[in-house]
């Protein structure tokens, strides 16, 4: 029979393991995010030659680029938080979010809100734990 002493000591190790896995979670998560933007700024920095998100901005703007460049771009614009980028994702955006976007046809007006939204101060709890190596 078990006593209390050995469940709540029990209970203490499978939180602590529980605990744990969430965090690895976490941090994987943000490095992974991070390890996208960063891509995605590298990639427009080669060909606009700006700071990352001007860089992403004239991606968005460049209409000879495919629509999944251009999605991908205003993506890590909104991962960003910069609102430099803000005026050009705003003219984009006409609120009109069709249920079904792929991504490869058309400018994502659900990316643009969520974008609009991280640009303008909306809440980002990834971002200070990858935003350092962008600098890099």
């Amino acid at each position: 029979m078990m006593t209390t002493k050995s469940f709540i000591h029990k209970l203490l190790y499978t939180g602590a393991i529980g605990l744990s896995i969430f965090v690895l979670l976490v941090i994987v998560t943000f490095s992974w995010i991070g390890y996208e933007v960063k891509s995605q700024c590298q990639k427009a920095q080669r060909d606009y030659g700006k700071d990352c998100v001007l860089s992403l901005v004239d991606l968005l703007n460049d209409e000879n680029k495919e629509f999944r460049s251009r999605n991908s771009a205003i993506w890590a614009l909104g991962q960003m938080g910069d609102s430099r980028a803000l005026p050009t994702l705003e003219r984009y955006y006409t609120g009109d979010i069709p249920e079904r976007e792929p991504l490869n046809k058309s400018i994502s007006q659900y990316e643009l809100k969520k974008a609009i939204n991280l640009a303008s101060g909306g809440l980002n709890i990834t971002a200070f734990f990858w935003r350092g190596i962008l600098t890099d």
